[in-house]
């Protein structure tokens, strides 16, 4: 099986998690705001983690590996994630979009119904969660692909069952509110296939590649998801939730690796 193949799906599985982590929707259940704020500190922790320990450190020896000098991979790798971070902030101010707490960012939307603006949103948020997977295949460290693929999708459980609350919240039926919680996952293949494919074509940009989407899942996590989970006074537990996740994912990638 092709590493093109393989890191497709392997985005394609985390991206599902995101259904999974909804499912409690279809049957009513309901989450305290604490707990689904120490669920998204959780995903935040695991993607510090996966950012450091699965792209950052193995762009940096892909650097020295492909450049011959450490000082040259170090700059390397502080250029891709500048570049991934300034992407999505770039993104994130030109696009119409709209959260479900902190309300509408980006251009005029003009007369773009509200679940679009959500989706966008969302989007933004997950093509870069794919993207890295792809890249951590692209490589051909399939063990690294596959620790990053769990990790991405261990966080993408709270954030699918988040979405799915909050379109809830919004109005939306049970089953609506599921399969369009499912749907928002199905961007992380697509962000799989062009990461696993870019870093496949050329030894050379498989160190800027890992950085950049460290640097993109960056600037979200600061972003977004730190601040949402610090919104409604519980940070003694987001913090633990962070910690958790984080811990985790470095166990993960450790053993996996």
């Amino acid at each position: 099986m092709s590493i093109i193949l393989i890191g497709t799906i392997a985005s394609l599985g985390a991206g599902l998690m995101t259904g999974v982590g909804a499912i409690p929707v279809l049957f009513g259940k309901q989450v305290s705001r604490r707990t689904n704020d120490m669920m998204l500190g959780f995903a935040a922790g695991v993607m510090i983690s996966a950012s450091f320990f699965s792209l950052i450190l193995p762009g940096i020896e892909a650097g020295e590996a492909v450049y011959g000098t450490t000082p040259a991979a170090a700059f390397l790798a502080a250029l891709g994630i500048a570049l991934g971070a300034g992407l999505v902030a770039w993104l994130n101010r030109n696009l119409p979009h709209e959260h479900f707490v902190i309300g509408r960012e980006g251009a005029d939307p003009g007369a773009m119904p509200k679940i679009w603006l959500f989706i966008i949103a969302i989007t933004i948020h997950n093509f870069p969660e794919g993207m890295a997977v792809g890249i951590g295949f692209g490589g051909g460290n399939v063990t690294n692909g596959i620790s990053l693929a769990t990790g991405i999708g261990l966080q993408n459980a709270p954030e699918g069952l988040a979405v799915a609350l909050a379109l809830r919240g919004q109005g939306y039926s049970k089953p609506r509110a599921f399969v369009i919680a499912l749907l928002t996952g199905l961007v992380e293949p697509v962000g799989g296939l062009l990461g696993v494919a870019l870093v496949h074509l050329s030894v050379y940009v498989l160190p800027l590649g890992l950085t950049f989407a460290a640097g993109a899942m960056l600037y979200i996590i600061s972003h977004e998801i730190i601040p949402e989970t610090h919104r409604h006074g519980h940070q003694n537990r987001a913090t633990t939730g962070l910690i958790v996740g984080l811990i985790l994912m470095m166990l993960l990638d450790v053993i996996l690796g």
